[in-house]
C-alpha cells in the first residue's frame, strides 16, 4: 500500500546549468510524466510482481487524469480522492548529464485529511505500507502503528532539522534519505532517526557515490553499498530514488537482508536513468539477474 506523492511533472531538457538569463531559450521536445514519488513507488513496485494499491488525492483536472491513466495502464489500482487545490505539479530541468533540478508545487491546503474509512480497509489488508512525505499521511500514523503494519518512508532531501520530515523519520520501521540535503551531515542524521526513531534500518542514498546503510545492532558507521552502473546511457535521473526504495522494499517483503535488498535498490535506481521522468521500469527477471 503507498500512500500520497502523486502528480506530474513536466520535463525541460537543457544544456548545462545554471541556465543564463536570457528572456527566452530553444528547448527539446517537452514531457508531461505522470507519477512523482508515490505514483513511481507504486509503479515500480508493481512492475516487480507486488500487488499494490495507490491511495492518494489528486485534482479534478486533467494532470490528475494523466496520473490516473498512468496508473490504470501500469496495473495499480488507485483509491482516488479529490483535491480542492487540484494535482500536485513539478517542473524538472534536466541537463544533458541526466541531473535533475526541481521545482516542486506540492499545493495540498494543510487541512486536508484523508477519511479513515478509505484508508483502514486497505490498511487492515495491507503487508507492507509506503508513505510519501505529504502533511496529510503523518494523521495516518497512529492506525498504522495500532494495527502494526510495518510503514517505510523517503525522507528526500532532509537537512535532519526541518520538522515537516520528523514525523515520519521516527515513525516508521524503514527510513530512506538522500545526501542531497544532509551532505556531508548525512550519517548523523541517519544515527539520529536511528536512536530517537523506531527504525530497524535507515538508508542514505548518494547517486552515482552509491549509497549507505545503518540499522540497528550493525554499528554507528554506515555501511557502504556500491553504485551499479546504469545498463544504457544515462538520460534522467528523475526517479532513481524511487526505484531504489522499490528494489529495496521488493527484497525486504521476499525475506532478503538488508544488505541484499540495498544491491537491488541500486540495480533499479541505475536502470531507472536510462528512461525519461522514472518511465524506466525494472522487471523482476531482469532485477534478480542483474544483481548476480
Amino acid at each position: 500500500m503507498v500512500v500520497g506523492g502523486g502528480g506530474v511533472d513536466t520535463v525541460v531538457r537543457v544544456g548545462s546549468p545554471p541556465v543564463p538569463p536570457a528572456d527566452a531559450h530553444g528547448v527539446g521536445p517537452i514531457l508531461e510524466s505522470p507519477g512523482q514519488t508515490g505514483g513511481n513507488v507504486a509503479l515500480g513496485c508493481r512492475a516487480l510482481g507486488l500487488d499494490v494499491t495507490f491511495l492518494d488525492f489528486v485534482g479534478d483536472d486533467w494532470p490528475g487524469r494523466l496520473v490516473r491513466e498512468r496508473l490504470a495502464a501500469g496495473g495499480v489500482p488507485f483509491e482516488s480522492l479529490i483535491s480542492p487545490a487540484g494535482t500536485r505539479r513539478a517542473v524538472n530541468l534536466v541537463d544533458a548529464s541526466g541531473r535533475r533540478t526541481s521545482f516542486y508545487d506540492g499545493r495540498d491546503p494543510a487541512d486536508l485529511r484523508m477519511p479513515r474509512d478509505v484508508y483502514l480497509p486497505q490498511l487492515r489488508r495491507a503487508r507492507h505500507v509506503h508513505l510519501s512525505i505529504v502533511n496529510f499521511a503523518r494523521f495516518l500514523l497512529d492506525d498504522i502503528e495500532e494495527l502494526g503494519v510495518p510503514v517505510s518512508t523517503d525522507l528526500h532531501d532532509w537537512d535532519g532539522l526541518a520538522d515537516h520530515h520528523r514525523d515520519f523519520a521516527l515513525r516508521s520501521d524503514l527510513v530512506f534519505l538522500s545526501s542531497a540535503g544532509s551532505g556531508e551531515r548525512m550519517a548523523s542524521v541517519m544515527r539520529e532517526i536511528l536512536s530517537e526513531g523506531r527504525a530497524e534500518a535507515v538508508v542514505g542514498t548518494a547517486g552515482a557515490g552509491g549509497s549507505y546503510l545503518l540499522s540497528r545492532g550493525g554499528g554507528s558507521v554506515p555501511r557502504p553499498v556500491p553504485a551499479v552502473a546504469p545498463p544504457g546511457p544515462v538520460v534522467d535521473s528523475n526517479g532513481a530514488g524511487d526505484a531504489y526504495v522499490c528494489g529495496f522494499l521488493y527484497g525486504r517483503l521476499s525475506g532478503l537482508g538488508l544488505e541484499e535488498c540495498a544491491r537491488l535498490g541500486a540495480v533499479a535506481g541505475a536502470h531507472a536513468c536510462t528512461g525519461t521522468g522514472g518511465t524506466a521500469l525494472i522487471g523482476r527477471e531482469r532485477l534478480l539477474a542483474a544483481q548476480v
